[in-house]
C-alpha cells in the first residue's frame, strides 16, 4: 500500500553516478539534470553551499572553511555523507516542481562493472538515505548498451567500451548478459593528470585541473590531426612562483595523453583475446561501440581499431548513453530483470 502511494507522489528517476558528471533521467521526462559530481561544503556549519556547475566553478579557489569535493572517486563513493546529500538535492530538485512534500521515488543507478560488495552497497544506502524507497543497480556497460539501442538480448555478440571519468569498462555481452569484461581504474580524470605533469615536466608550469580538462577537450586526440591546434594556458611558473602563460599544442597534449591511451587499448586487446571465437566473429562483423566522455576524444576510434583490426564507432551522444539506459530499465523493468545487479527495498 504505501509503495503505490509513494509511487503516486513521487517520479521514478534513473541515474547516471559518474565520477565527472552525475545525469538523472526522470520517467517520461527524460534527461533533466546534467551536472558535474562537485559539491561544495561548508565545513563549519556543514551545510551545502552549491552542487553541480555552480561547485566545480568554485574548485581551486575556495577559502579555508569551505571544500569543493567530488565525492566520487574511480566511479565508487569515496565520501559517503557527500554523495548522500548530492543525491538528496538531486532527488528534491526533481520533484520541486510537483510540489511533493516528501519524495520517495524508485531508483535506478549505474555502477561500474567489478565493484565490492561494500562499494556496492554504499551507492545503495546513500541513494536510500537520500530518499529512495528502492534501489535498482545495473552494471554500466549494460545501461550503456540499452542506453545505445544495442540488441542485447540476441545471442549475437556486443562489444562496449565505457570510457568515463573514473573507470574504462569493458564488456563483450550476449543474451541479455556480460559473457567477458575488464574494469579498469583509468580514464578521463587519468588524462587531465597527464596534461597536469606534462606541463610541469616539460615547461616548469603548474596547471590546474580545469586548466587541464580544458585543454583535454580542445586539443586532445589520439592521432595527429590534419591541422594541429593550439590555445593559450595560464598557471604558476614553478621556478620565479610568479604566474606564467604559454602556448599550448595539440601535439603537446597528444604526447601527454600516450601513457594513459596505450594503456586502455592494451586492456581493450586483452578483452578481446580472451572472448570466446563465436562472439568474436560477431564483433568483428558489428565492430565495437564507444561511450563516454572519453569517446569524444578525437581520432580515438581510428586509434582503437589500428590496434584491434575492427571496426570502431562512437555511438550517438555517448556522454548520455548510461542514463538513457537507466531511463529504458525504467519503462520496462519486467522485461529487463535480467540486467539488474541488486534490487533493495526500504
Amino acid at each position: 500500500m504505501f509503495n503505490r502511494l509513494f509511487g503516486s507522489v513521487s517520479k521514478d528517476i534513473g541515474i547516471d553516478l559518474g565520477t565527472a558528471n552525475t545525469l538523472v533521467y526522470v520517467r517520461d521526462r527524460g534527461i533533466v539534470i546534467n551536472e558535474p559530481s562537485v559539491v561544495a561544503v561548508n565545513t563549519l556549519t556543514d551545510q551545502i553551499l552549491a552542487v553541480g556547475q555552480e561547485a566545480k566553478a568554485m574548485v581551486g579557489k575556495t577559502p579555508a572553511h569551505i571544500v569543493a569535493t567530488r565525492p566520487l572517486v574511480n566511479g565508487v563513493v569515496s565520501d559517503f555523507e557527500v554523495t548522500e546529500k548530492m543525491l538528496k538535492h538531486f532527488i528534491d530538485k526533481v520533484h520541486r516542481e510537483s510540489f511533493s512534500i516528501f519524495p520517495r521515488p524508485r531508483v535506478v543507478i549505474a555502477i561500474p562493472l567489478g565493484v565490492t560488495e561494500v562499494e556496492r552497497k554504499a551507492v545503495e544506502d546513500a541513494a536510500k538515505n537520500a530518499g529512495a524507497r528502492e534501489v535498482i543497480l545495473i552494471e554500466e556497460p549494460m545501461a550503456a548498451a540499452i542506453g545505445s539501442r544495442l540488441p542485447i538480448q540476441e545471442s549475437t555478440g556486443t562489444m562496449i567500451v565505457d570510457i568515463g571519468g573514473g573507470t574504462t569498462e569493458m564488456a563483450i555481452i550476449s543474451l541479455g548478459g556480460v559473457v567477458n569484461w575488464r574494469s579498469l581504474r583509468t580514464a578521463g580524470d587519468d588524462l587531465n593528470q597527464d596534461i597536469i605533469n606534462f606541463c610541469r615536466d616539460e615547461f616548469n608550469l603548474l596547471i590546474g585541473e580545469r586548466t587541464a580538462e580544458l585543454a583535454k577537450i580542445q586539443l586532445g586526440s589520439a592521432l595527429p590531426l590534419e591541422e594541429e591546434l593550439e590555445t593559450t594556458i595560464r598557471g604558476r611558473d614553478l621556478i620565479t612562483g610568479l604566474p606564467r602563460e604559454l602556448t599550448l599544442t595539440s601535439r603537446h597534449v597528444r604526447a601527454a595523453l600516450e601513457r594513459t591511451m596505450n594503456l586502455v587499448i592494451e586492456n581493450i586487446c586483452t578483452t578481446i583475446e580472451t572472448t570466446p571465437p563465436e562472439l568474436l566473429a560477431d564483433i568483428y562483423e558489428r565492430g565495437i561501440m564507444l561511450t563516454g566522455g572519453g569517446s569524444l576524444l578525437k581520432r580515438i576510434n581510428e586509434r582503437i581499431a589500428t590496434a584491434t583490426n575492427i571496426p570502431v564507432h562512437v555511438v550517438d551522444d555517448p556522454l548520455t548513453a548510461v542514463a538513457r539506459g537507466t531511463g529504458v530499465v525504467l519503462e520496462n523493468l519486467d522485461q529487463l530483470k535480467k540486467t539488474i545487479l541488486f534490487t533493495s527495498s526500504t
